[in-house]
């Protein structure tokens, strides 16, 4: 998959998470994705910032954005697939 094609993935998956309602059963039906978000595009975590829109680059293993539940793993980056824990990618 293309970064391009990732972009517009995230984009959608980021949009539709915005757009719905605040609340438990939203919660329920996404999860954190870590090692997915392009720079400034994570929704929160990572030892080195204290949350949303703080990653300082693409793809940051310590890094998570919401997305649709069972979707994260799926999800492809040049480092490999997304992951539901922290990962160790390249800085």
């Amino acid at each position: 998959m293309n970064r391009q094609a990732i972009l517009m993935l995230l984009a959608g998956s980021i949009a539709a998470a915005m757009t719905a309602p605040a609340n438990k059963a939203v919660a329920a039906e996404s999860e954190n994705c870590y090692g997915v978000a392009l720079k400034g595009q994570n929704d929160c975590a990572a030892a080195l910032h204290s949350c949303a829109g703080q990653s300082q680059i693409d793809y940051d293993g310590k890094s998570w954005t919401s997305v649709p539940k069972g979707t994260c793993t799926s999800l492809k980056t040049p480092f490999g697939p997304g992951s539901l824990s922290e990962l160790k990618r390249p800085s």
